[in-house]
């Protein structure tokens, strides 16, 4: 009986926490999945996320890194350094990387001292997108 009272006890702290960590930035050094929703579009889905997070740096008034972000053509050009995803792979992108905080510090998107981390229903949405074929 204990263990039954363990597991189900587990189980809610496990629940509880998945679902604060839903609605909480990226935790550094993780990828959240891609998100389930399926037809994400940069239109739709990826644009407005880009808009609130990236265009300062990444738009048409500034190009850091010779990026822009806010155009579906300009993500999948990349930067001065080349793409910054594959279509299909999101899990080994560049860009998923830098915004979900994994990696070097100094690539992390937004830096630390120019925004909000994305949250991770924002990169799982960029992961949707790159792994639906980046539409």
């Amino acid at each position: 009986m204990r263990i039954l009272l363990f597991i189900a006890v587990a189980a809610t702290a496990i629940l509880t926490s998945c679902t604060r960590q839903s609605e909480a930035a990226v935790t550094p050094g993780t990828i959240p999945p891609p998100a389930a929703k399926q037809d994400v579009t940069f239109a739709t889905d990826i644009k407005p996320i880009f808009d609130a997070a990236c265009i300062k740096c990444h738009g048409a008034d500034k190009q850091k890194a010779e990026l822009r972000l806010d155009s579906r053509e300009g993500a999948l050009k990349g930067s001065e350094d080349g793409p910054v995803f594959e279509v299909g792979k999101s899990a080994l992108s560049i860009l998923v990387t830098n915004v979900a905080r994994v990696g070097d510090e100094d690539d992390w998107m937004p830096p630390i001292d120019k925004g909000k981390p994305l949250t991770v229903e924002q990169v799982a949405l960029i992961r949707a997108w790159i792994d639906q074929g980046a539409k």
